[in-house]
């Protein structure tokens, strides 16, 4: 994990969540942006992810090392005495709301993006009969048809991404079942998020997640405090879209705002 300073005075933490088959590097220019704005981030990668993917040919990770690491970086956040918000990008987003809800976790707001509560892209044209197999197929190997193309518009970014770190994009079935599995649990109508500041944003335009199944969840969520947004000419990732000057604008103001609900002077 690593931690980056807010430029002057700091008025909160954000623990930020990448997505599947991502790493921290990605996501430079919202940790610059963000420090900018007067906010400490905190990120790492994900198991499996970033350094530990150049010696794996696929990801095969048990999600439970996904949640622990997931607790253990928003309680590295917390010890900031600070106000603690959490950005999750894709499975990060999804991943990190479990976080919140298993561990009651107090902070000062979730923003989601394109999280993976239901996926229309999925992992192999035969991962819905493999994964009701029997343990027989958990080494099967599938191809999860995410690209950079899949993921934004911007061709400036394609640059950012194509570095050392290899993009692969190959699960097994037994990673794939604890996916659907993560999924099932939000369609419990018992599992609801705890009162917190959420903002959910989705792409108009995204192939790999289901945004209607994303902003029906959000309305049946018991929260008191919450904004939905469709960038209608995105892809899936956000933060490295055409728009995302804008998009980092209306996150920065949802965080300002619920700064001040809480009490908080914000110029």
């Amino acid at each position: 994990m690593w931690k980056w300073d807010a430029e002057g005075q700091p008025k909160a933490v954000v623990a930020i969540f990448h997505s599947a088959y991502e790493h921290h590097a990605w996501y430079a220019w919202l940790i610059e942006k963000l420090r900018g704005s007067g906010f400490h981030v905190v990120m790492g990668d994900l198991p499996g992810h970033g350094e530990q993917a150049k010696n794996h040919r696929y990801h095969d990770e048990d999600f439970q090392e996904y949640y622990t690491y997931a607790k253990q970086l928003i309680q590295v956040a917390q010890t900031e005495d600070l106000p603690v918000f959490i950005i999750g990008n894709g499975l990060g987003a999804t991943i990190a709301a479990r976080a919140i809800y298993r561990n009651k976790l107090d902070c000062a707001g979730l923003i989601m993006v394109s999280p993976w509560l239901h996926l229309k892209l999925e992992p192999g044209k035969l991962s819905k009969a493999l994964s009701s197999l029997s343990a027989i197929t958990s080494n099967v190997k599938l191809k999860h048809e995410i690209t950079y193309n899949t993921l934004t518009r911007n061709f400036e970014v394609y640059e950012e991404m194509k570095d050392e770190v290899p993009f692969n994009t190959v699960v097994t079935v037994k990673w794939y079942r604890e996916l659907q599995h993560l999924m099932k649990m939000w369609k419990d109508a018992e599992v609801r998020l705890p009162s917190l500041p959420v903002l959910l944003m989705t792409g108009g335009r995204d192939s790999i997640t289901d945004t209607a199944a994303s902003k029906q969840w959000l309305m049946q969520q018991n929260l008191t405090h919450f904004q939905y947004k469709e960038w209608k000419d995105s892809l899936s990732s956000l933060f490295f879209e055409m728009e995302r000057e804008e998009i980092f604008q209306l996150t920065r103001d949802f965080m300002n705002n619920s700064l001040r609900s809480l009490g908080y002077i914000i110029p």
